[in-house]
């Protein structure tokens, strides 16, 4: 059964206070709709590239105001962070929240991010997965050291991890581990193919998870895809127009918005529209979740709930055999 999930990097044009109001209320009408699942991504100090450093304090806010909707980070930087703390509070949050927690974790971020937590970003991959073996020794119920072991107990967790990554290395380790997998939205093209389809650049990722899956443990492969859906394709085309050309992104040579929508992967336009190119693209198929979230094209709050509505009620309906079993 594929679920769906509602995706937000909380980027709203408007102060920090009212990004977090018009998340939860996006939340809470994905919820509304069916959604199974609301993720959150985490960022520091920089509020146009992400306006959320803490996503569990977030989260906790959203568990009191939802009641089914499964919450879940996307991602925890986790070398930026005290991992016995991110257990401690994890487990807090999934006993206040009915169980409904999902974390997910990676070793990116901004390198500049770095320096304020005294960490080096060279060594981002290392620090990574000490962290990480912290987080999974705690909430399996081991000595952290002098006799101490995680209170409340989270052994419930063990099962609710995600690894985001970019490469194969990590789909493999991923799947070693029996976590799940989460694919980016869009991701960098390799020098020798610079103009492959993100389905062709994540498909060794998603092999070498599949292939590294222990027996008898169930695949979790997340999907998250960029799709703004509107009312008609004028709409949906110029709020691309004006999301994807914002100041810091990259821009393809000749850029018209088609040209944009293509470089940043993006699924735009009439539910028609959005039917048709997320049916063209492979990865779906083998994905266990698919979530959906508007950056790069970031249109106001009401197009946003107006986008939400469409998925759930045309587009996902009409995904078919792709998404067998969808419960929206």
């Amino acid at each position: 059964m594929t679920r769906i999930g509602f995706f937000t990097r909380l980027l709203d044009d408007a102060p920090p206070g009212e990004r977090y109001r018009l998340a939860a209320e996006q939340i809470e009408h994905a919820e509304r709709l069916g959604f199974d699942t609301a993720w959150v991504a985490q960022h520091h100090f920089d509020g146009g590239e992400g306006g959320l450093p803490a996503p569990l304090v977030f989260l906790s806010h959203l568990a009191a105001r939802t009641s089914r909707i499964r919450l879940g980070t996307a991602i925890i930087t986790l070398p930026l962070e005290h991992p016995v703390r991110v257990a401690e509070d994890a487990a807090v949050l999934d006993l206040l929240s009915g169980g409904r927690l999902e974390v997910g974790v990676g070793g990116g971020g901004t390198p500049t991010a770095f320096a304020a937590f005294g960490q080096d970003p060279a060594q981002r991959g290392s620090i990574y997965a000490e962290h990480l073996q912290v987080l999974v020794d705690a909430w399996s119920g081991k000595d952290l050291g002098g006799g101490n072991h995680l209170y409340p107990a989270a052994p419930a967790l063990l099962d609710a991890i995600w690894e985001a990554t970019f490469s194969a290395y990590g789909g493999a380790r991923a799947g070693r581990a029996g976590n799940g997998l989460m694919l980016a939205r869009t991701q960098p093209r390799p020098e020798e193919a610079p103009h492959a389809t993100l389905a062709e650049i994540q498909k060794p990722i998603v092999d070498a998870y599949y292939a590294n899956l222990p027996s008898g443990v169930a695949p979790r492969v997340m999907a998250s895809r960029t799709a703004f859906v509107a009312d008609t394709r004028e709409e949906a085309l110029r709020w691309a127009a004006r999301g994807l050309a914002k100041p810091g992104l990259r821009q393809p040579d000749g850029a018209g918005v088609d040209a944009l929508i293509a470089a940043w992967d993006a699924h735009v336009g009439t539910p028609e529209d959005v039917i048709a190119s997320l049916k063209a693209d492979p990865t779906l198929e083998r994905a266990t979740d698919l979530v959906f979230q508007v950056h790069s094209i970031d249109p106001p709050h009401e197009q946003i709930l107006r986008s939400i509505e469409l998925l759930a009620t045309e587009v996902v309906p009409a995904l078919g055999g792709i998404l067998e079993g969808t419960t929206v």
